[in-house]
């Protein structure tokens, strides 16, 4: 073990070099900076998976890499992967985000990170709706437009396209349907594996903390083990003069075309008619999605960095475009509670219309939210399975019980939670929290 820990501490002496180094570096060599980082996270992974002799090799590294501990090779990627984060400016410091006002064509101005409301004519999504998890929704698979020349289902899918064709012209000429949402920018800074949102530019007043988790499955490959907090600065970075030239944000969004299709499916079902009782709400799907879409596209432009963009439907829905916006309850942040504070955040329920049931579940059902990612390197990904040691220190850092936690993050647990005041045998005695599990 202590050829482990020597190891790992030489590891952390070589890489406070390098930031140092980086940081005398940064104004005149941001892209080499930047790379050597790079390649430095990659050499830290190679060198984590020295195996400690008289161990057996599942045995070497107890804490699995980004298993949320600040300390050990995981914690040490997790700052490398941070750092990356501040290493090159990617918004010039005078672009700033613009809040959206109503309408579509609503008239844009120069604003302070703030909240605004987004209300946009159906007609305008038509465009942006991406067709093939509509066929998806009938049981046909395929990719759309390719799908309505399939060898053996390509009939079928002709007659429904037909059919959705149809109705959507009589849900946007007779307004049955009305989208709304609502959407933000906030001056945000990571924080070990959660992103503290701020008040406004001082960062000095927390707004909101929004808690995320990291992959621990071993790689074979020199790719980070990902966290959605790697792609936000850090608020203490040793690289403090870039960062100090580049503040970061957050955007967080929610809306719906879901409203007006209780009705809408009511009267289908009190005329038999159940086929265009499903179709409506297919439809209304597919018009929350291609409003996300739409109100993506807009705030990358509002964020300055995608004023640019000339992007077709297609490229769109094969997102080419710079960033992400996940979803709580999805691979890469699976705790669906996190809407919580994003409801909060953009006090959704007035200024959208869309509500949090107790499991989190949005109602109307058409409706889609998320959160804002601008760094050019962020991506998808799934967390995978949690250990133990993460799941203990989520709960330590939402405040949350850590039987609540289980409940929430289940599907994903890689072990099996034990039952309510009982001690697992080979856990510690006591967490972070004081408190025996």
């Amino acid at each position: 073990m202590e050829i482990y820990q020597n190891l790992r501490l030489a590891h952390q002496n070589a890489y406070a070099s390098l930031l140092r180094k980086a940081a005398q570096d940064a104004e005149t060599q941001p892209k080499e900076v930047y790379d050597t980082i790079r390649r430095k996270a990659a050499a830290l992974r190679d060198a984590a998976r020295v195996d400690v002799p008289g161990k057996p090799a599942h045995e070497s590294h107890p804490h699995p890499e980004g298993a949320g501990r600040p300390g050990g090779v995981g914690g040490l990627l997790r700052v490398a992967a941070s750092e990356l984060a501040a290493a090159r400016p990617e918004v010039p410091q005078e672009v700033r985000p613009m809040v959206g006002g109503e309408g579509a064509g609503a008239e844009r101005t120069a604003a302070r990170p703030g909240r605004g409301t987004a209300s946009v004519s159906l007609q305008d999504l038509v465009p942006f709706i991406d067709w093939s998890p509509f066929f998806h929704t009938w049981e046909l698979r395929g990719r759309y437009p390719a799908i309505l020349d399939h060898p053996r289902h390509g009939e079928q899918a002709r007659q429904l396209f037909a059919d959705a064709q149809t109705l959507l012209e009589k849900i946007v000429a007779g307004k049955l349907l009305a989208a709304c949402g609502v959407y933000g920018f906030f001056p945000a800074n990571s924080v070990g594996d959660d992103v503290e949102l701020y008040t406004d530019e001082t960062r000095t007043q927390v707004l909101a903390t929004f808690h995320f988790l990291r992959q621990q499955m071993e790689k074979t490959d020199v790719t980070p083990n990902w966290c959605l907090a790697d792609f936000i600065a850090p608020r203490e970075s040793q690289i403090s003069n870039l960062q100090s030239q580049n503040p970061d944000h957050l955007g967080a969004f929610a809306v719906t075309a879901g409203h007006g299709l209780k009705e809408l499916v009511e009267q289908f079902k009190a005329d038999h008619d159940d086929y265009q009782a499903i179709m409506a709400e297919a439809l209304a799907d597919r018009l929350a999605e291609a409003f996300a879409e739409f109100l993506h596209k807009r705030v990358r432009s509002e964020w300055g960095y995608g004023k640019s963009e000339r992007f077709s439907t297609e490229d769109l829905v094969e997102e080419k475009y710079r960033g992400i916006r996940p979803a709580a309850g999805y691979p890469a942040c699976p705790d669906h509670s996190e809407k919580r504070i994003l409801w909060q955040l953009l006090d959704v329920e007035r200024n959208a219309g869309i509500r949090l049931t107790e499991s989190c579940a949005m109602w109307p059902g058409a409706s889609v939210s998320g959160l804002y990612f601008a760094h050019s390197e962020s991506k998808y990904f799934a967390v995978g399975k949690l250990g133990r040691d993460q799941v203990l220190d989520y709960h330590v850092r939402t405040g949350r019980t850590l039987q609540e936690v289980e409940r929430w993050l289940g599907p994903y647990l890689g072990y099996e939670p034990a039952e309510a005041g009982q001690q697992s045998a080979d856990s510690p005695a006591k967490c972070a929290c004081g408190v025996e599990h």
